[in-house]
This record gives structure tokens, sequence and C-alpha cells, in this order.
């Protein structure tokens, strides 16, 4: 439970697990209060994470932004179930969710259920969800300039999931969470 003007910042990253499932849930005030909610899960082998956030604004003038990415190889599965609700009264909400995967096999699996849920009248809210292989003329691109084929892949997957890691507030961190990264790519 957020208090009026408050700032909440999180991001989870993982490798998951045999099965793992992080949820979070934020009653949100409104009341220029402020929730960025982030994740990056890389997942290989046989590893599952399911990750699930519910953010329920419930006053005027609050804002809710999220951005999750993931990368599946091998037979792992990443779940995303993201659900943000606007209350009736809850106008001036800016609400915005987006949930983006790669999977780099066959044998991969990512399943997304991006929800809005809005009661109020005056908001400005999206979400969006894209899953798929990777950029083929991106890697074609790479490949022509001299970098190996595995060297441009883990470079491209480092680049899609480099949009949450800038985001984290703390500069420590990102520097963590990057060379976290740079290992498993």
């Amino acid at each position: 439970r957020l208090a009026p003007a408050a700032d909440f910042g999180q991001t989870i990253i993982t490798s998951g697990a045999r099965r793992q499932r992080i949820e979070t849930h934020v009653s949100h005030p409104g009341a220029r209060a402020s929730v960025r909610m982030d994740g990056v899960y890389l997942l290989s082998g046989k590893r599952h994470a399911d990750h699930t956030t519910v953010v329920t604004h419930e006053g005027v003038d609050g804002t809710t932004n999220q951005l999750i990415k993931g990368v599946a190889r091998d037979q792992a599965r990443g779940v995303f179930q993201g659900k943000i609700t606007v209350a009736e009264g809850a106008d001036r909400t800016d609400a915005r969710m987006g949930h983006h995967a790669l999977i780099l096999s066959d044998r991969a699996e990512v399943d997304a259920k991006p929800e809005l849920e809005i009661y109020a009248d005056d908001v400005s809210c999206a979400h969006g969800n894209t899953v798929g292989a990777m950029d083929e003329e991106a890697l074609f691109y790479a490949r022509q300039r001299g970098i190996p084929e595995m060297e441009a892949r883990a470079m491209l997957t480092e680049a899609f999931i480099g949009q949450v890691i800038d985001r984290i507030w703390f500069e420590d961190a990102r520097n963590v969470v990057r060379a976290w990264a740079a290992e498993r790519l």
C-alpha cells in the first residue's frame, strides 16, 4: 500500500527455478504517487519463471510504468501476468504496461496475459505485449560486420534486455545486473 506522493520502484531479475512465481500487489492511492515495476528474466534449460503483478489505482493523479523483458531458450518457460485496475473515480491515472520476450529455441515457451480494467473516464492507459524470435536481419547485419554468430546473438540479446537494466535507479545495482546478464548470455 502506497502513501500519497510515494515513489515505489521495483526491478525483478531472475534466471528462474524448477517452478518460480514472483507476485507483487500494489494498492495505489493516486495523489501523485508513482510506481515503476520492471523485470528481466533469462531462462534456459528447463527453468520456469512466472512474474505476476497487480496494481489497483484507487485515487486521482497516479502513475504506473511497467516494463518486463524476457528471454527463454532450451525448454524453459516464462510467464507474465500483469493487471492494472483503474477504479471508478481514479481520474487522471497514467498507466503503462509492456511485456516483450524473445524465444530462442523451438521448445521454449512464453505465455503472457497483460490486462487493463478501467472504470474511470479521464485516464491515459496502455499495454503491449510481443513474443518472438531474434531479428534475423539484425543478426545478419552483425555477422556482415565480422561479429561471430554466438557473440552477435549475445550482443543483440543484451541490447534487448538493456532497456530494463538502464531503468534501475542505482548505478551500482545496474552494474551488478549487467554483469549477471553478461554471464548468462
